[in-house]
């Protein structure tokens, strides 16, 4: 009787011994991070992990996982300044080819659209940029690819990973083939990122038929015992009266995915949820946050979660598993690049920007190289639908390098503008088309309308694949301001009776110096013409002055930025040098408010050098910075004061600097230098700025008793302005309120309101 008890109780054992336990890790955006929380505290504890199935962030987490990172080098990926770069389609830093961006412009929404031979246009739905994340994947996920050969079961841990076929309304499971390509497919949510083809169908965010996937885990593994953790709120059976109204602004969002039902999961298994409550499926900045929420609740049902699983997984084991898995990979080599949906004239320049000869005689390349050749093509916007996959050879032990084009995007509607509690409101418009045979033709037509200012621009920039590389643009370019029109809203002031109008035309050339040098030679003819009064009292009967320039100027231009934004930057870094030629044939035609009647002519020419520097410091709350100028030439002065002031180098260190006409801040050689403090009050949301500069002009224009302009050489006159305010950065552009102050008598104190970038372009005087 003793002998049957020990077999019984011996058989008894071996299902606890042997039992098998699949984690389950839902959908649900920046919230998923929660799950790197969870797995965390699982693997403290030794709680086993047999299986994982994961959908959207909760597939690329468990994905992570299962290619053999631990939770914590998946927690300090994720808590890396790359993550944050990844997820919002910046460049990796190090990877900012700065030669290869585009003109800084007021756009804030961009419509992609795909324009065919026979005049027909498709709307491509795509609104973030995945570019960056893209190749994060692939570079991440190459190695455990190539160790499981593909076959997601022979992972560090099996895997599951969730998508969604809409055409026939389904959900897909992927078991194998790229990992890379199966995280990026579970992430793409509809309307935000292009899907990607596997097996030759256009996957989407698992989320969308399956958010949860229990029974996938039930039905692939058949686990003695399931782990669920969720992140999704969307767990609603009946319709939820009392929330609905909180719940609203989240439509989309819940018409897009699938209910997560925490029903799911059997008596035998554990339901784990975060709690996540104030935090958005887009807060990807607080990761630090929701990494810790997933951690506490685990560890609050640790005596649940031991209880059920009965088995133990100590934490050596596990990691010499892991180091095992780890170490059977290979360093990434790559010997070729390999193309989808490209004609050779398309292969042979993309192998130029990649450095890499058609018959690969300076192959093969590292995985740095790759990812700067990619970088340097997908930063011009006409490549950003570029896929990469890399693709194991177990023949030759090396990666091969496989670019897909999505579908093309070569047609580009911008829309944009500011509106502002000032009179400097406007509309933008910009239009893109691109045409890729042996080289890349961009084609641009852009345009601002509104009360002060008006501009209509158009350009070809033709990018060719030799000498390194090189572009040539041809560009002509025409504003109208009127500064009568820029008036206060808020409060009355005397207004600056000008009226200007410039026209230019020339070409540009530009190539990059090393990876972030943008070079750039400009040649430019203008007309320019200003219509102003020399005096503040103006009215109907008098006639305003006209000065007028036509002439050419060339130069050279070296620029170098990694700013975070175009405008209200809180990071990175930004220099530009020039240096000008200027050849002008001055025209003055007094008028009534003018001291004299006789029209004059003169010609001009004159050189400058100006260089300015803008840098941020710190990446926490406080960031402090500073911007500063210089400027140097021998320009002349021109017929009467005013005229002079309006057409000589300005400093602009305040949003609104370009709107007001600030005789104080002007002067052919200056010094300027100031602070611009950032104290970040809600990660990538909300700012508040503080910003103070101090003004030394080398030669102080005055005016004379015949309304000359007359140079002071005063060294102790010193000019201050100083800004604070708040900026949140929307969807549309920053939302400013600031309080700005100049040392100039017209201009001293200020309030300004505006929604969106408050860009204008530069007068063509200015370099």
């Amino acid at each position: 009787m003793r002998k049957l008890t020990l077999i019984f109780l011996l058989l008894s054992a071996i299902p606890l011994y042997s039992q098998k336990v699949a984690l389950v890790l839902s959908g649900g955006g920046a919230k998923g991070i929660a799950h790197v929380g969870v797995l965390k505290a699982l693997e403290e504890h030794n709680i086993p992990i047999d299986y994982i199935v994961g959908t959207s962030m909760g597939g690329i987490v468990g994905g992570c996982y299962a290619a053999g990172m631990s939770p914590l080098q998946i927690e300090e990926m994720i808590l890396s300044e790359d993550f944050l770069r990844w997820v919002t389609g910046l460049p990796e830093k190090g990877f900012n080819f700065h030669y290869y961006s585009d003109e800084i412009s007021p756009g804030f929404l961009r419509l992609d659209l795909s324009l065919d031979s026979t005049l027909s246009v498709q709307f491509n739905t795509s609104l973030a940029n995945d570019a960056s994340l893209n190749f994060a994947l692939t570079e991440k996920m190459a190695v455990a690819s190539a160790i499981s050969r593909n076959n997601f079961d022979s992972l560090f841990v099996p895997l599951r990973v969730m998508a969604a076929d809409v055409f026939s309304q389904s959900q897909v499971i992927l078991k194998r083939g790229s990992l890379s390509d199966a995280l990026r497919a579970t992430q793409t949510v509809p309307f935000f990122y292009t899907p990607i083809r596997i097996d030759d169908k256009y996957l989407f965010d698992g989320g969308v038929y399956n958010n949860f996937p229990v029974d996938v885990a039930q039905q692939e593994f058949n686990p003695d015992v399931l782990i669920g953790s969720n992140v999704s709120s969307k767990i609603f059976k009946d319709y939820p009266y009392k929330d609905d109204d909180k719940l609203i602004n989240r439509s989309l969002l819940y018409m897009l995915l699938d209910k997560s039902d925490p029903a799911a999961i059997p008596d035998s298994g554990v339901y784990i949820q975060p709690n996540l409550e104030g935090y958005t499926s887009f807060d990807f900045a607080r990761a630090k946050a929701l990494i810790d929420s997933g951690y506490v609740q685990t560890i609050r049902q640790l005596e649940e979660l031991k209880l059920k699983t009965a088995r133990s997984d100590k934490g050596t084991a596990v990691e010499a598993k892991r180091e095992a898995f780890v170490s059977r990979g290979t360093a990434i080599t790559i010997r070729e690049i390999a193309f989808r949906n490209f004609n050779a004239r398309q292969r042979k320049y993309i192998r130029r920007i990649f450095n890499v000869k058609a018959d690969g005689t300076n192959m093969p390349m590292s995985i740095r190289d790759a990812k700067r050749g990619y970088f340097k093509l997908i930063t011009e916007p006409y490549f950003s639908n570029v896929h990469p996959t890399l693709r194991y050879d177990s023949g030759k032990s090396d990666f091969c390098l496989q670019l897909t084009q999505r579908p093309q995007k070569n047609f580009q509607v911008d829309f944009g503008g500011v509106m502002a509690s000032r009179n400097i409101s406007n509309l933008y418009l910009g239009l893109d088309y691109y045409y890729f045979k042996n080289s890349l033709t961009h084609f641009f037509i852009g345009a601002q309308t509104g009360s002060f200012y008006k501009s209509l621009m158009a350009n070809t920039r033709i990018d060719l694949p030799y000498l390194g590389r090189f572009y040539i643009q041809p560009e002509v370019v025409l504003s109208d301001y009127d500064y009568v029109e820029g008036t206060d809203l808020l409060q009355k002031i005397t207004p600056t009776v000008l009226r200007r109008f410039d026209r230019k035309a020339g070409v540009r050339l530009g190539w990059p110096l090393g990876n972030t040098i943008k070079s750039t030679v400009v040649f430019n003819g203008f007309t320019n013409r200003d219509r102003y009064s020399n005096t503040k009292s103006f009215n109907s009967l008098d006639t305003l002055d006209v000065l007028s320039l036509r002439g050419y100027k060339t130069g050279v231009v070296f620029t170098t930025s990694n700013l975070d934004r175009k405008q209200y930057a809180s990071a990175g870094k930004s220099i530009t040098l020039s240096g000008f030629y200027f050849n002008t044939r001055e025209a003055y035609v007094p008028g009534t408010t003018s001291v004299t009647s006789i029209s004059d002519k003169r010609n001009h020419q004159w050189f400058r050098v100006r260089a300015s520097v803008e840098q941020y410091f710190n990446k926490g709350t406080f960031r402090p910075g500073y911007f500063a100028e210089a400027v140097f030439s021998n320009q002349p002065f021109f017929s009467n004061y005013f005229g002079t002031i309006i057409n000589t180098p300005g400093f602009f260190p305040i949003q609104d600097s370009r709107t007001l006409i600030l005789e104080n801040f002007r002067s052919p050689n200056y010094l300027a230098i100031g602070a611009r403090n950032v104290i970040v009050i809600r990660p990538r949301t909300l700012d508040l700025r503080v910003e103070g500069y101090v003004f030394k002009p080398l030669d102080y224009i005055t005016q004379g008793g015949n309304q000359e302009a007359r140079k002071n050489g005063d060294l102790s006159t010193l000019f201050f302005a100083g800004s604070a305010g708040l900026v949140y950065h929307s969807l549309i552009g920053p939302v400013s309120l600031s309080a700005n102050y100049y040392d100039d008598v017209e201009n001293k104190f200020g309030v300004l309101f505006h929604v969106g970038f408050l860009l204008f372009n530069k007068h063509t005087l200015e370099d």
